[in-house]
């Protein structure tokens, strides 16, 4: 059994992989991953800021999310990387807490992001006339702010009580970051309050969220239907199956990750899920939204000239 030195107060990551031939390949197909959500995102932030064309309210909205998928991937990929080439599995009491806070405030903030995308594509589609009023520059930005705060808010009131716990000897967390859930079957008490807690939290900012995206897309798909125009249905139709894409590979591992009770959970299964919100999902949004949307790829061939093909 492996060994490792490490004070008290620090944790143990054990990983995603195991230090084998199997386990470097995955990595660097981890690492590439990981090159290519960066610079997706980068450039979809890059090219809605550059371009006019984009300075709209569902635009405005697509750049928070690849600011957060951004920030996904450097809360969780480059520790995990580092950890696995050097051999040290270890992390600190603060930077595990660190780690915690930015990943929970992501993943709640991300999950009111997404329902306020949703929210901007309902205005647009079935109250058109009213779209300037409804989404005004004023209401992108408390969306925005909003989701931003209160998943900061969420996120800080479980970093605070996950650090308060007292842990047992081993401080062995089986995940390849500080998964709150992960670090709760280290204590030395009885954490059922807790855990109902996550219950409700998960409820209140991935579930109700998702019900009120399936709501307003049943309403938008309703909508559609109805239209006269071939053209404006067909658009409305691939604005939309877009963001169920990007919504069910989001919300799918998630709700099922943290709303199963403990007895029906394992570690081995949560961390693949958690490959899925963490890694494979930042990297497939700015994919999904650039080659699905005509006008992301004129902005692409305005700023780079590339896809100058397309019609």
């Amino acid at each position: 059994m492996e060994k490792w030195n490490h004070t008290s107060n620090d944790f143990i990551l054990l990983g995603l992989f195991l230090p084998n031939q199997t386990g470097r390949l995955l990595l660097l197909l981890i690492i590439l991953i990981f090159f290519l959500a960066s610079v997706g995102n980068s450039a979809m932030i890059y090219l809605i800021r550059l371009d006019p064309r984009l300075h709209t309210p569902m635009y405005f909205l697509l750049s928070q999310l690849s600011l957060m998928d951004l920030m996904y991937l450097s809360t969780t990929v480059p520790k995990m990387v580092f950890n696995f080439l050097s051999g040290q599995k270890g992390i600190s009491y603060l930077g595990c807490g660190v780690q915690s806070f930015f990943f929970l405030t992501m993943a709640c903030s991300e999950g009111l992001l997404l329902a306020s995308m949703a929210y901007d594509r309902y205005v647009a589609i079935c109250h058109p006339l009213h779209y300037c009023i409804r989404m005004s520059k004023r209401m992108c930005v408390k969306m925005i702010m909003g989701s931003w705060i209160l998943g900061s808010l969420n996120s800080l009131a479980h970093t605070v009580y996950a650090l308060h716990i007292p842990y047992c000897q081993s401080r062995a967390i089986d995940h390849f970051f500080c998964d709150v859930p992960a670090m709760l079957p280290l204590a030395c008490m009885d954490t059922w309050v807790y855990e109902y807690m996550v219950f409700v939290s998960t409820s209140l900012f991935l579930l109700l969220p998702f019900l009120g995206i399936t709501a307003s897309y049943g309403r938008v798909l309703f909508a559609v239907y109805r239209m006269r125009s071939k053209d404006g249905r067909k658009k409305a139709f691939t604005t939309c199956s877009t963001h169920l894409t990007v919504v069910t590979f989001y919300y799918a591992p998630f709700v099922y990750t943290y709303l199963r009770p403990r007895d029906l959970r394992s570690p081995a299964e949560d961390k693949i899920l958690a490959v899925f919100y963490t890694i494979l999902t930042p990297m497939l949004n700015p994919i999904i939204y650039s080659l699905r949307n005509k006008e992301v790829l004129g902005a692409m061939t305005r700023a780079f000239g590339i896809f100058s093909f397309t019609k």
